[in-house]
C-alpha cells in the first residue's frame, strides 16, 4: 500500500429536482431489490509478526495512538500523529491496520485537504496538499470528527440574502423557509439541538430548491458517509447551516434535508464507536507483541 489519499473527491451537488413524490397519474413503478449484506467490521489481513519485526516506529506510533483513542474524551480537541517521519516499511504497516473506513471528507479550501476515516471509527487519516497536489502534511487524528470541520467549515461565511423582491418564476415556498433559516441560523449556540428541516415532506417545486441552493450557496467542506446506502453532506455559506441529502443502496434520494447545527450528528463518531475502536486496535496489536 503506498502514500496516497483513499477517497475520492466528493463533488456533491446540493441542489436539485428528487425531493418530491411523483404527480398523481404517474403509474410508473420501481421497485427496489432485496438489500445487500450491511458492512462489518473484519480485522484487517496482517502481515506475520516476523515479517514486521523491525518496524519499531510504526508500531510504537500504533501503541501510542490505542492509549490515545483509549483516553479520549468526547468534544475534546483531536489527537494527532504525525506519519511524515515514518519511511516507507514503517507507513506500509500503519496503512494496512488502518485501511479505509465508510466515512470520506474533503475540505476544498486553501489548502486541499482530503481525509479518509480508517477501519477504526473516529481514526481518520488527514493529508493536506498545496496548490500543485503535492503532499505537506500527513496525520492521523482521533476525534468524533476530524478537527478542520469545525474550524473551518465556517470559516468563510457570508450573510444570507433575505430580498424576496422580483423572485424567479416557480418560486412559491422556499421565500418561508429562507426566514426560518435566517432566525434559527442567527440564534444558534454551541450544543444546542439541532434544526432540521425536512425538504422531502414539503411541496417545494424544482425552482425552490434551486433557489434556496442559490442563497445558502455551497461551502468548503463535503462529508460522504458510506454504508447500507449514503449520506451526502455539504456545508454552505451560512453559518450553520448544511445540506444533508440521504440515498438508498440503489442510490436513489429517499430523505433531503437543511440541518442547522455545528456538525451533523450522522458523520460523527460515537464516544462508543471510540471506545469500540480502542479495543480493536489493542487486539490488533497483541499480535505484535
Amino acid at each position: 500500500m503506498t502514500e496516497k489519499y483513499y477517497g475520492k473527491p466528493l463533488g456533491i451537488p446540493i441542489v436539485g429536482v428528487g425531493s418530491q413524490p411523483a404527480e398523481e397519474g404517474d403509474e410508473t413503478f420501481s421497485f427496489m431489490g432485496a438489500p445487500g449484506a450491511m458492512p462489518t467490521f473484519q480485522n484487517p489481513i496482517l502481515p506475520e509478526p516476523e515479517e514486521v519485526e523491525n518496524l519499531v516506529a510504526a508500531k510504537t506510533l500504533l501503541a501510542q495512538m490505542q492509549q490515545g483513542i483509549e483516553q479520549y474524551q468526547a468534544h475534546s480537541p483531536a489527537l494527532k500523529y504525525d506519519l511524515m517521519p515514518l519511511d516507507a516499511a514503517n507507513l506500509d504497516l500503519v496503512n494496512q491496520v488502518l485501511n479505509e473506513g465508510e466515512v470520506s471528507v474533503v475540505y476544498s479550501g486553501v489548502p486541499t485537504v482530503q481525509i479518509q476515516e480508517s477501519v477504526l471509527t473516529g481514526v481518520w487519516r488527514v493529508q493536506t496538499f498545496d496548490a500543485h497536489q503535492q503532499l505537506i502534511a500527513d496525520c492521523i487524528e482521533v476525534a468524533e470528527i476530524p478537527s478542520i470541520v469545525r474550524e473551518r467549515g465556517f470559516a468563510n461565511v457570508q450573510a444570507l440574502d433575505t430580498n424576496l423582491n422580483n423572485l424567479p418564476f416557480g418560486v412559491l415556498n422556499a421565500p418561508a423557509l429562507m426566514t426560518e433559516v435566517a432566525e434559527k441560523s442567527a440564534s444558534w449556540e454551541t450544543g444546542a439541538l439541532p434544526h432540521v428541516i425536512n425538504l422531502s415532506l414539503l411541496p417545494l417545486s424544482p425552482e425552490d430548491l434551486a433557489f434556496l441552493g442559490e442563497r445558502l450557496g455551497v461551502g468548503e467542506v463535503t462529508i460522504l458517509s458510506r454504508g447500507y446506502g449514503n449520506c451526502r453532506i455539504g456545508s454552505t455559506r451560512i453559518p450553520n447551516v448544511w445540506w444533508v441529502k440521504y440515498y438508498n443502496s440503489e442510490d436513489a434520494l429517499i430523505l433531503n434535508s437543511i440541518e442547522i447545527v455545528d456538525v451533523p450528528a450522522v458523520a460523527c463518531a460515537a464516544p462508543e464507536d471510540l471506545a469500540d475502536s480502542a479495543e480493536r486496535l489493542a487486539e490488533i496489536l497483541e499480535v505484535y507483541q
